[in-house]
């Protein structure tokens, strides 16, 4: 049995070295160009000292992204990828909260990690990667590993402002991409296009199943889901037969007649996660590609990504939202009611490997979602509560309902809305503010009470949240409304919302 991601690398350079790993639209690293670099930096980061200690990736997305963290795994510690795209603000609470010694930079990122609140030591990839490999050194880290060691934090949105630290470790990545390559039937002849951001766990989808398999990933530029026919195109030029994509880059190629012009001539396999997928878009894709698998994927971070799937092969209803299905292998959902009791609707809780270590750093936000199963009073055993609202149809496959709470999905990405408003509250001239999400039209909405004109409080958000966190309906309020027992009327605000879209006030 595998206990470390790395074994992938070792098995499959031996078998496949000159074959293209990881590649983006102008260069491709093969898998000796993989296992070589990311054993250079392994040996870096040893001599530097550090060992079973976060390291930071800051770098543009790019293959060598990918190399870096193999790199941080190599010497044994785990690494904490961030992206320019984050605010100033953000990074700073990440690094606060981790307290790496050392961050990764390519040439373009190097300049702002230089202006980051940081005392530790920032170094190049083109420089480090020119270490001679410690091969003993590096195997004496291998043989001291446990399964149970981090591999990578990956910070979600925090309700109060602050985000969390979700660490993984080796065994439930390892068990993630076993039964996820099942599911979707992964081998040598994979070609994937990645389009999640690195330094979300979404990616995971791509980065292993190509070290196991000896596929190859191929980075899609970004600017490219601005103009489908030619992301299409993309996907044709490197016959890419496999994505794993979030909903909305799915629905950004069907809605806007793509395949009229052009359609993806190799996919044969699409997953797609994070979203509800609406049924229209769903048969567009289905018209144009009526031979591919199409597969929904359902998990949370703190679940490792991914655990159920719904391979969809029967004819849904127009109104019927498709099902989460099943959980993966070694993985089983609690739908737990009020009173913590299984029920056929309730919140859904993971048990299993996926359950990850819990938040990088944070007893108390670990302890309120990672608690112990309450229908085992007799030992130890962790699940996580998710905060969604699950129930079982007719077919007795799963169905996600809802959130929980205010935590929300957009864009593809997990929002709290407490963390918008949190930042919300951060600017001097705002009195009150409350946060909404309208699900049918996917806006977020700001109701605030302030000194400030709602184009203001857009510009200054924009420097304090990541773009898909700013609001697209902003409104300034005379007073806020509260409910009787004193708190803000979110209900009335969400309602005051429709009523405004229907009087053609959007």
């Amino acid at each position: 049995m595998e206990n470390n991601v790395l074994s992938y690398l070792d098995a499959i350079v031996k078998r496949v070295p000159d074959k293209v790993a990881y590649a983006n639209e102008k260069e491709g690293y093969t898998f000796a160009q993989v296992y070589e670099q990311s054993h250079s930096i392994g040996t870096y980061i040893h001599e530097k000292g550090l060992y079973r200690k976060p390291v930071v990736v800051f770098m543009e997305k790019h293959p060598k992204t990918i190399i870096a963290f193999l790199g941080v795994i190599t010497s044994g510690c785990f690494y904490v990828p961030i992206d320019e795209e984050m605010p100033q603000s953000r990074i700073d609470l990440i690094l606060e909260n981790c307290k790496a010694e050392l961050i990764i930079c390519d040439e373009n990122t190097k300049k702002k990690a230089e202006t980051f609140h940081y005392q530790g030591e920032i170094c190049l990839y083109d420089e480090i990667i020119k270490t001679p490999e410690d091969a003993k050194a590096l195997d004496v880290i291998r043989k001291n590993a446990l399964d149970i060691d981090p591999i990578y934090i990956v910070f979600t949105s925090g309700s109060t402002g602050v985000p969390k630290g979700v660490v993984a470790c080796h065994r439930s990545v390892i068990d993630y991409i076993e039964q996820l390559s099942e599911v979707l039937q992964f081998n040598e002849d994979t070609v994937f296009a990645n389009q999640t951001p690195l330094y979300f766990d979404a990616c995971l989808k791509e980065i292993y199943p190509t070290l196991k398999f000896g596929a190859t990933t191929y980075i899609v530029p970004k600017s490219l889901f601005m103009f489908p026919a030619k992301l299409v195109e993309f996907l044709n030029e490197h016959k890419v037969n496999t994505i794993c994509w979030v909903v909305s880059a799915l629905t950004m190629i069907s809605a806007f007649g793509t395949f009229q012009m052009v359609k993806p001539e190799y996919l044969k396999t699409i997953a797609f996660g994070s979203e509800v997928f609406p049924i229209k878009q769903y048969r567009i894709w289905r018209e144009a590609l009526p031979e591919a698998s199409f597969v929904n994927l359902y998990g949370p971070t703190e679940g490792t990504g991914m655990c159920c799937y719904y391979r969809l092969e029967r004819e849904l209803q127009e109104n019927e939202p498709i099902p989460i299905g099943r959980p993966f292998q070694n993985t089983e959902i609690l739908l737990l009611d009020e009173e913590n009791k299984l029920a056929n609707e309730g919140e859904i809780c993971i048990r299993g490997t996926a359950v990850t270590l819990g938040y990088y750093n944070n007893p108390q936000k670990t302890s309120e979602a990672f608690v112990q199963n309450p229908l085992n009073t007799a030992y130890p055993e962790i699940i996580y509560r998710t905060g969604d609202i699950g129930k079982y149809n007719e077919y007795g496959e799963l169905v996600f309902v809802s959130r929980k709470d205010y935590q929300i999905k957009h864009m593809g990405h997990r929002i709290e809305l407490g963390e918008i408003e949190a930042n919300v509250n951060t600017i001097e001239e705002i009195k009150l503010c409350c946060c909404v999400y309208d699900g049918e039209k996917g806006k977020i909405v700001l109701y605030y009470v302030g000194n400030i004109t709602s184009r203001e409080l857009v510009t200054k958000l924009k420097s304090m949240l990541p773009r898909y966190m700013i609001p697209n309906h902003v409104e300034q309020l005379e007073e806020m409304p509260f409910t009787a027992n004193g708190k803000i009327n979110r209900v009335l605000l969400k309602n005051m919302y429709k009523g405004e879209k229907k009087n053609g006030r959007n």
